[in-house]
């Protein structure tokens, strides 16, 4: 089988980790999805994984909570999602390596681009937490940016939907799903795909976009080969 995208950066939601119960973890989406990351490595795909934190913390919803230390309990709390994926895909027969972007040197490497894609290279899934580092940022954002450093062939960001609407399918029938947008599009008509700072550092740097559904965690497989499903964000 060939291979369209030989490495890849998986974006995942925290909220995705917790299934239907809303928090915590789901152990049984977890292995699902790490199951698919497995069939990738499998395939000879070099996988790097940014995680959100929202199955523990929701920064923009701490009340009158000073913004910085918010946005800091989210970044330990992408940590927390950071090693329980590297745990499972460890279960599965899956060499996975945490790096942070804040100094963890007990339970993670320091994230170090050369070490990163040196961990790719040799076939190890890396799974990047705390985001950029820094407060004011999304972990979308923090996605964008490895996925620049590490040059990716791709983001997979991984939803509930099975690509990008003109509106939210879950409010409005008529809701038109596109098959493949322009990233300025993104930020000129307001799409739901990225926050706007990482839109424009994926359209900056040439960076693809493949928003589709996690629900079938084998399309993150079938996107790899080639296979046409969701909605494809390109700068062209």
């Amino acid at each position: 089988m060939e291979i369209k995208y030989k490495r890849i950066l998986l974006k995942l939601s925290g909220e995705v980790l917790a299934g239907e119960k809303g928090h915590g973890f789901d152990f049984d989406v977890m292995n699902s999805v790490c199951t698919s990351v497995k069939h990738l490595v499998d395939l000879g795909v070099q996988v790097a994984v940014v995680v959100g934190g929202g199955n523990f913390w929701r920064g923009r919803s701490s009340g009158d909570m000073d913004r910085t230390t918010a946005d800091h309990i989210g970044m330990l709390a992408t940590v927390m999602n950071s090693l329980a994926l590297a745990d499972t895909l460890k279960s599965l027969g899956v060499e996975a390596v945490v790096q942070t972007a804040i100094d963890m040197v007990r339970i993670a490497e320091p994230f170090k681009k050369d070490r990163a894609v040196a961990h790719l290279e040799n076939g190890r899934t890396v799974i990047f937490g705390c985001g950029t580092g820094s407060p004011f940022f999304s972990t979308d954002t923090g996605a964008a940016l490895r996925a620049a450093e590490i040059d990716a062939d791709i983001i997979f960001k991984a939803t509930n939907v099975d690509g990008v609407y003109d509106k939210d399918p879950n409010k409005f029938a008529d809701a038109v799903k596109f098959d493949v947008v322009k990233q300025q599009d993104i930020l000129s008509k307001g799409l739901k795909v990225m926050d706007g700072t990482a839109a424009s550092l994926c359209r900056d740097n040439g960076i693809p976009i493949l928003v589709f559904n996690l629900n079938e965690p084998e399309n993150m497989v079938k996107a790899a080969l080639g296979e046409t499903i969701g909605t494809l964000c390109t700068e062209e």
